[in-house]
């Protein structure tokens, strides 16, 4: 059954989480994997899509940030960007697969920015990172419900 609203509210959710904004998809997914009326690998699909998008936006903050980062506004504090470009210059691109930690993952979504990685390596990572981690919550969720 395809349902519109359902995939939507979920590709949203997926997108806001990823960027800077306060937000959960998880518990979205689960929920609509547990009603049983929807393809997991369509829901797994949406989610992925819309949180590596989400995250393009962080990438994009990224190559602006110079401008932005003294301003009072600006959600990423200084040390916490230094931080993340010190890991991103350690370790690189490959940094990017761990873009799904809940606690440092969008620093290093605008790291990448900062640090001008190519969109499609960034994109291809980051989708391949949060991709997993939806695959991994689905695998629990069907084999504990």
């Amino acid at each position: 059954m395809f349902d519109f609203a359902a995939y939507a509210g979920l590709f949203s959710a997926a997108f806001i989480a990823a960027t800077l904004f306060p937000m959960q998809s998880e518990a979205i997914l689960v929920g609509l994997i547990l009603t049983g009326d929807y393809s997991v690998a369509a829901l797994l699909l949406t989610a992925s899509v819309g949180n590596t998008l989400g995250a393009a936006v962080n990438w994009l903050l990224g190559r602006g940030v110079e401008r932005f980062k003294d301003k009072r506004w600006f959600p990423v504090k200084p040390h916490q960007l230094e931080r993340a470009q010190r890991w991103y210059g350690r370790y690189g691109k490959w940094s990017l697969l761990l873009s799904w930690l809940p606690i440092g993952g969008d620093a290093l979504t605008v790291a990448a920015g900062v640090m001008r990685e190519p969109l499609p390596t960034f994109l291809a990572l980051v989708f391949v990172g949060k991709g997993l981690r939806y695959v991994v919550l689905a695998w629990i969720t069907l084999n504990l419900s």
